[in-house]
């Protein structure tokens, strides 16, 4: 298959790990932004095949992983009333909330749906008008541009029975909170390809800038994620910082000025809570005042609930690439894919899926 098949070639691999070899000469630690880039990773056993003198770690690259607990019993709260469809991308159905999970509410009788696209949701909310429809919407800025259509196109066709919860999240500030900690440990970067497809990322020049890193834009076959090393290892060697683009296939500098626009449109910054990591200023999104009969949230008058999370879970540590997730003691023994304690086992996209799903022991 073209722009697949050739990024997966053994030999190629194998000539990418030693031209690495060829370069470093010092110890650096490199963390992918993306949980896509560290499933193809773990995957491909490429965290093996490095020289030693190479350490990645894994980032808060999982949407599903970081959202918080309070939006999901949010969510789960919304669900549980008789007046509401409540339509969700699959992943976020066995994120565990604070005692149960969207999965559990469908089976307790609530009308919870998994949809493909936040279009699907909206059509649901046309042909249901006697119900209120709310998607439940999740992700980085690569979600963002389809989820602000699909409220742009509720505002302008008259369709009051729909709402969205959003838990959108920004990469740059959470690159911004890492680089920012005094124990960070991340000397070069591997940037969501998919996200700067949107974004361009001229956004994140300023960032390798202040805090002098190198930031490779990184796409997420085996041979991208060795290119994208190799362009950081070689910066971090001639000690140049900025912003570099492995995905030129697919990224631009300006990103998608279409779905950019679209997004200003229906969206703000916000803060936002990330699971396991707090608070990061300006990271999220929300509805802006125009749009706000569309935020359910304020639709439902949803006190927000105080959520408790899993004193066992290490997922804020493993999200901020602080440990593996074969670091966790409960890896593999008290949380598992069927019953996780923490989002990043159950996600599609979490690390701990990752390790689980390909072999690593715990």
């Amino acid at each position: 298959m073209k722009y697949v098949d050739e990024y997966r070639n053994a030999g190629d691999a194998r000539r990418m790990v030693e031209a690495i070899e060829s370069i470093v000469a010092h110890d650096w630690t490199l963390m992918e932004i993306c949980g896509g880039q560290t499933h193809t990773i773990v995957r491909s056993g490429i965290d093996r095949m490095l020289p030693k003198r190479i350490t990645l770690v894994h980032g808060p690259g999982c949407p599903v992983c970081v959202t918080s607990v309070a939006l999901i019993d949010t969510a789960i709260a919304l669900a549980r009333r008789p007046e509401v469809i409540l339509t969700s991308f699959g992943d976020m159905l066995r994120v565990p909330g604070s005692s149960t999970d969207l999965l559990r509410a469908k089976a307790d009788g609530g009308d919870v749906r998994m949809v493909y696209s936040p279009l699907d949701a909206l059509a649901l909310a046309q042909k249901h008008s006697d119900r209120q429809v709310v998607f439940f919407a999740v992700g980085f800025e690569t979600t963002a541009p389809a989820n602000a259509l699909a409220v742009w196109k509720a505002r302008r066709a008259g369709v009051g029975n729909f709402s969205v919860l959003c838990a959108h999240v920004l990469v740059p500030p959470a690159m911004e909170a890492i680089l920012s900690d005094p124990g960070n440990l991340v000397q070069g970067f591997l940037a969501a390809g998919h996200v700067c497809t949107v974004t361009g990322y001229r956004e994140y020049e300023p960032l390798a800038q202040r805090h002098r890193v190198p930031i490779t834009v990184t796409g997420f076959e085996p041979l991208d994620v060795l290119q994208g090393v190799y362009l950081t290892v070689r910066a971090l060697e001639a000690d140049r910082w900025g912003v570099e683009n492995q995905y030129r296939r697919a990224v631009t500098a300006d990103g998608n000025q279409a779905a950019q626009r679209m997004m200003a449109e229906v969206f703000e910054v916000c803060d936002r809570d990330w699971r396991g990591i707090g608070e990061i200023p300006a990271s999220g999104l929300r509805l802006r005042g125009e749009y706000a009969e569309f935020d359910a949230e304020r639709r439902f008058d949803i006190a927000p609930p105080t959520a408790d999370y899993s004193t066992e879970c290490i997922a804020g540590q493993i999200l901020q690439g602080r440990k593996r997730p074969d670091q966790c003691p409960a890896f593999r023994v008290r949380c598992t894919p069927e019953r996780p304690l923490g989002a990043p086992m159950v996600s599609s996209e979490g690390a701990c899926a990752a390790y689980y799903r390909w072999g690593r022991p715990g």
